[in-house]
């Protein structure tokens, strides 16, 4: 599949008329006619995620077209079950290209009756048919007969066996981070000993569930006792249950400074818990198997049956890996469900029409469970489900993207569902044919589920439609992040959509307000990233008389009253002077080389006057 570029033409087109009547811009992400985008705080000094990192093998990298090397065709009347894995198997044997590709299984129109679960266990190899929708005459149906064993996968993707999550460290690899703060969005930071790494390893950024985050964040919001059920445990967050990690590669080493593919979506305080680097143990990590073209149908005895196959297709341990063009329908509990799966895409599926009683741990239709990380969901269709588009992968998952995607008489909420997923992205959601007004939210569960508490920080709603007339969104702020909700159209943005809490109302900017621009905040970031990668200046604060930029490391100072002496100071986020200077001219340039990612401060005193702008440096 090939990206369409000229999506990101249309936008940058989009862009020369920014002034036109109705178009507007965020006051945190202001973007130019030539695509430049520069980011700018809110009031607590947090910036908006970059998001463009997401997808096939890091986002904006065309699928594969992958040849075609073995065609087979249903047997009437009986299981199909390993005439289809035995051709899997077959292309699985054969050497991979240069690309790391062995070739496709072609699947010929018809219904494929299946009684087991099918395995693409093999790095370059696709599962494929020749359409998806009910017609045997057409298309290709997967049809998952019986309950042997009890609601079992029918197609698996990946490493079955083994969840490849990065935990296991390699010897001698570890290496602490000595920044006071590493902030959310930082590509870089620095280790005590650099020389373990070098340019192209992967590595894993922990951050450790100590109790003093436990504390920063309030027990996870859970409450105990539950006012609604005092009988129940005590499920408060407790230090060592939720450590953060980011599966990351290395792009550049610069003394003991390293720079890495993909920003952090939560800020690394040393103070609240050591955050180390190491490289992990992924043998085994399954690469590049992609499933096309088909439709997986599952059969069940319809309303409340729950004893058949449960999840449509499962993308586990695998790394660049794809959907595209599938249809799934009667699962319990998912059509795509990803577990230890990274950097992958998702494009033009549906799951829709869920088989199973309507309750927890069910119906979740494009489901990003634990340790996924920079997976994009683009242009996908859900309907029918509990909770159409969710991450229910607690802090092992992060910086996942639901892009121009639509739900379809949703019977819950499209959410960040459980326990601190980072950074997720709805752009430009869409809700039809609601049956209830709560339909999409970032906000703190509470005692729901298993002390579920705060689902989400740093995520974004940009451009999202739940109906300017019915529908409503939640939105909170957890401690230590935030949560936006930016051009969304909806009749309620609420601080208060479950329960009597008190917890604070998250960034709203621009509801029911048309022409937002970018209308896309991840192709405006991916078209910056791959043209000008001009998203790294973030000037917080302007006054009379001061402002900065940053260009090349270097800090750039601007004092409007020429030929004042001045006083500069630079100082860390705990107000530790780390660089000063006297000058009388009104331009400055500071080498900021040498500083690690963190937010500054810029003090300058002229003229008895003490005046203070902020800048990050990522």
């Amino acid at each position: 599949m090939k990206v369409d570029y000229s999506i990101l033409f249309f936008f940058l087109f989009i862009l020369s008329n920014i002034n036109a009547q109705n178009n507007w811009q965020s006051a945190l992400l202001s973007i130019d006619s030539s695509g430049k985008i520069t980011y700018f705080a809110d009031k607590d000094g947090y910036i908006l995620p970059d998001f463009s990192h997401a997808g096939f093998k890091g986002g904006g990298i065309d699928l594969p077209e992958v040849a075609t090397v073995k065609t087979i065709s249903a047997i009437a009347g009986t299981d199909n079950t390993q005439n289809i894995q035995t051709a899997i198997d077959y292309v699985g044997s054969l050497p991979k290209d240069a690309n790391g590709i062995r070739g496709a299984v072609l699947l010929n129109a018809g219904k494929y009756d299946i009684y087991g679960t099918i395995y693409v266990k093999n790095d370059g190899v696709v599962l494929r048919g020749v359409g998806q929708s009910a017609d045997t005459l057409t298309s290709t149906i997967i049809f998952a007969r019986g309950n042997t064993p009890a609601q079992r996968d029918v197609v698996v993707l990946g490493n079955s066996s083994t969840q490849i999550n990065g935990k296991i460290q390699l010897s001698g690899t570890t290496s602490n981070i000595t920044d006071d703060i590493v902030p959310e969005g930082a590509f870089s930071f620095n280790v005590e000993n650099s020389s373990l790494y070098i340019v192209g390893d992967r590595i894993i950024i922990y951050h450790p569930c100590t109790q003093a985050w436990i504390d920063a964040v309030n027990q996870g919001g859970v409450t105990y006792p539950d006012p609604a059920a005092p009988t129940d445990p005590d499920e408060r967050w407790v230090a060592g249950q939720l450590p953060i990690s980011y599966n990351r590669f290395i792009t550049n080493i610069s003394g003991n400074k390293i720079t890495v593919d993909a920003p952090v979506f939560y800020s690394l305080h040393k103070s609240i818990s050591q955050s180390y680097c190491y490289k992990p143990n992924v043998t085994n990590l399954i690469n590049q198997v992609g499933l096309e073209n088909l439709r997986i149908d599952i059969e069940t005895l319809s309303g409340d049956d729950e004893n058949h196959a449960w999840e449509a297709s499962r993308f586990k341990s695998c790394e660049n890996s794809w959907a595209k063009n599938c249809t799934f329908i009667h699962f319990g509990h998912s059509g795509i469900i990803t577990e230890a799966c990274t950097r992958s895409t998702f494009v033009s599926c549906s799951a829709i029409d869920p088989v199973a009683i309507i309750t927890g741990e069910r119906m979740y239709n494009f489901n990003t469970y634990v340790y996924s990380q920079l997976n994009l969901f683009s242009n996908c269709y859900a309907r029918n489900g509990r909770h159409h588009y969710i991450s229910n992968g607690t802090s092992s998952t992060s910086g996942n993207v639901f892009l121009r995607c639509t739900s379809d008489s949703i019977n819950a909420v499209n959410e960040g569902h459980r326990q601190w997923t980072q950074g997720m992205l709805y752009d430009n959601h869409k809700e039809i044919n609601l049956k209830r007004d709560f339909v999409l939210g970032l906000y703190n569960r509470v005692n729901m589920g298993t002390g579920h508490g705060w689902a989400a920080v740093h995520s974004v709603l940009w451009n999202c439609d739940v109906t300017a007339n019915y529908g409503k969104i939640a939105l909170q702020q957890p401690p230590t992040g935030q949560n936006y909700a930016i051009g969304c159209m909806a009749k309620t943005i609420t601080g208060n959509p479950v329960s009597a809490t008190n917890f604070p109302i998250g960034y709203v900017e621009g509801q029911n307000k048309v022409g937002l621009v970018p209308a896309s905040i991840y192709e405006a970031q991916l078209a910056s990233r791959k043209s000008i990668r001009t998203y790294q200046i973030i000037p917080t604060e302007e006054k009379i008389g001061l402002s900065s930029t940053i260009t090349d490391n270097f800090l750039n100072i601007s004092i409007k009253k020429n030929n004042q002496k001045a006083h500069i100071q630079i100082l860390s986020s705990q107000g530790k002077v780390v660089n000063e200077t006297d000058f009388t001219y009104d331009k400055l340039k500071i080498d900021i080389s040498n500083l690690p990612s963190s937010v500054y401060i810029i003090n300058c005193q002229i003229e008895n006057q003490s005046i203070n702008s902020k800048f990050i440096k990522l």
